[in-house]
């Protein structure tokens, strides 16, 4: 079987699902090749999931360990997001998995952080997602429970097994006849128990959302930041709307959370798999929540947030109401990460009494904006970059863990959205309440009558802006404090690339050639017009990165970097690049330090032009 159709990577296996081919097609079927997929997509978890049981039990036996839930069959968890097809793929997926010896329970819709959050009570997890992709597209996430994806390397195993598995001539017949070998009794049961399932699934995913945003892991050493939420609320009110465009967030913890936080909450596109417009959460999509604010306003003035979530709901970028223009205002996705980073690092400064942690570290992206090494460096936080791939910044994060650090928050800037420690996903719950905190959590008094300073006012001082703070401040105040960039989006038409040069290595060594001569014609009139006077080429290949690279080449897919110097030899911009990894496409970006458009147009068409050239070149 052909599986060139297929993208296979550490962030997620993906392709069209929908039996017509057409990516934008809302049919709920797929075709007998996709079927067939599915099953084997699902043997070759079940294998994996075997063999760690089987590890485990001579692990256990020699005295040195214990697998997962402990059950004599592994518990696995499948849940699908919102799209048509998610119920044909699990009916393919699911009697594999019994038939194989493992025993499921299927949550039906779920979002992304609500199975992997219910994944700490079983043994692991396949969801089926294609995340912002398109209507048509579909595919699966693997994940243990610990929360999160399979590190990149498991990923990569597996999919090596499921590509010499479909080549097989008898591929097809094969994984039928695996499926057909399930006990009917047994998968019928998967279906009945379906509900009491989703309901066990809420009711953690909702208990762990209480200990991510409080970072305390008791209900009573929760209760305090609660409680203080809703008292501050009860003199200032905020309401909170989502456009929820169908997605699996539809069926979670959403409005239940912010109600009982004293919250008001409006939705719309509130029914499961109402898909109305684009899926990808960012600003051309976030119109319609925007809108939604604006109408809402005149009744319910405290309409203060609102966000998009994708299908799956692991990302939602955010707009806010500009009190200053008296407008929403949508918030792009580097300002969201950058907001939620500058928040989370104060909440944590907050709760030690106003002094940093020592040995903090946030684990972000490689093209994540550069004004994240500003917000953190005001709390004395190390920023670590990983290459592009949510498993890839986690993965960074526990080792930065191991050494020693406190890594509460962490994300890939350029996509929007935040992972906060201990979930392993992005949340647009936790990035709300991240915000949430910032506005509520504001100077009080302590009982020796001195100030405790609230959390704005804790970065303001942190990073020398005392003057910027007021009592009565608003998130437009707070923006206003933040570093200034001008950065690529990462949705916009000039951030895709659409190459011929299927060789990303060569391509890349193809670029120094053309990079190196460029700079050598070009430097005085970089140095004239924006004061670049050096520079210096980084890549990220899974958790490494590697500095002052001599061969481009070495990034193979990873992420290529090439850092513009001014004349204190620190980064005035820089040019970013690497092949999607799900989805057939280039993707490009720039980022330039200070208000400065003109610059970075002109330095990403460079950049853009370089990589045509080196493309050519490979061609010829």
């Amino acid at each position: 079987m052909d599986t060139s159709s297929l993208i296979l990577s550490a962030s997620g296996w993906r392709g069209v699902f929908a039996a017509s081919g057409n990516e934008e097609d809302k049919t709920t079927e797929i075709d007998t090749n996709h079927k067939t997929f599915s099953q084997i997509m699902a043997a070759v978890y079940a294998n994996y999931i075997l063999s760690l049981k089987e590890a485990a039990g001579l692990a256990q036996m020699a005295g040195i360990g214990s697998w997962g839930t402990g059950s004599e069959k592994p518990v696995i968890a499948v849940g699908t997001d919102a799209r048509p097809t998610g119920p044909a793929i699990a009916d393919q997926m699911i009697p594999v998995l019994l038939a194989k010896g493992l025993s499921v329970e299927y949550l039906g819709i779920t979002a992304a952080p609500e199975i992997m959050a219910y994944s700490h009570k079983v043994d692991g997890f396949v969801y089926i997602t294609a995340s912002h992709n398109p209507v048509g597209h579909n595919g699966v996430k693997f994940g243990l429970n610990d929360g999160g994806v399979l590190p990149g390397p498991v990923a990569n195993k597996l999919a090596a097994d499921f590509r010499e598995r479909c080549d097989k001539k008898d591929a097809a017949a094969r994984a039928q006849e695996l499926a057909d070998s399930a006990d009917k009794t047994a998968v019928e049961n998967v279906y009945k128990t379906s509900s009491d399932a989703k309901k066990r699934a809420i009711d953690a995913y909702k208990a762990f959302t209480s200990l991510v945003i409080s970072d305390e892991a008791e209900e009573a050493a929760q209760r305090p930041l609660f409680d203080a939420i809703k008292n501050s609320l009860k003199a200032k009110p905020l309401g909170v709307v989502c456009d929820f465009n169908g997605s699996a967030r539809t069926l979670s913890i959403d409005r239940n959370v912010f109600n009982e936080n004293g919250i008001s909450y409006f939705a719309i596109n509130d029914k499961p798999g109402q898909i109305v417009h684009a899926i990808i959460p960012e600003p051309e999509n976030l119109v319609h929540v925007a809108a939604e604010m604006k109408k809402l306003h005149d009744a319910h003035p405290e309409v203060a947030l609102g966000y998009m979530p994708d299908c799956d709901g692991d990302r939602g970028n955010i707009v806010f109401w500009n009190e200053k223009t008296g407008e929403p205002e949508v918030l792009k996705a580097q300002e969201v990460f950058a907001l939620s980073v500058m928040a989370e690092l104060a909440f944590m400064t907050w709760k030690n009494g106003g002094t940093p942690s020592d040995k903090l570290a946030v684990s972000v992206n490689d093209p994540t904006s550069m004004r994240i090494e500003e917000i953190a460096s005001a709390f004395g936080a190390r920023v670590s970059r990983a290459e592009v791939g949510e498993a890839n910044v986690v993965n960074r994060a526990r080792e930065l863990r191991k050494e020693g650090y406190t890594v509460r928050i962490l994300g890939e800037g350029s996509n929007g959205g935040n992972i906060t420690h201990p979930a392993a996903v992005r949340d647009p719950i936790n990035s709300l309440f991240a915000l949430i905190k910032l506005l509520v959590l504001r100077d009080s008094e302590n009982a020796d009558g001195s100030v405790k300073k609230g959390l704005f006012h804790l970065w303001c001082s942190l990073s020398g802006q005392e003057e910027a703070y007021k009592a009565d401040f608003t998130l437009a105040d707070v923006m206003a404090t933040l570093p200034v960039y001008t950065t690529t989006g990462v949705s916009e038409p000039r951030a895709v690339l659409h190459i011929h040069t299927m060789d990303h290595a060569a391509l890349k060594a193809a670029y120094q050639r053309v990079f190196e001569s460029e700079w050598e014609a070009k430097a005085a009139l970089l140095k004239e017009k924006y004061v670049i006077c050096g520079w210096t080429a980084v890549c990220n290949n899974g958790t490494k990165e590697t500095s002052d690279v001599s061969d481009f080449s070495i990034s193979q897919k990873g992420g290529l970097k090439i850092k513009l110097l001014d004349a204190s030899g620190a980064p005035a911009a820089f040019i970013w690049m690497r092949g999607s990894g799900t989805e057939p496409v280039f993707r490009v970006m720039c980022d330039v330090k200070g208000a400065q458009p003109e610059m970075e147009a002109a330095l990403l068409q460079w950049h853009t032009d370089m990589i045509a050239a080196a493309d050519s070149a490979c061609q010829k």
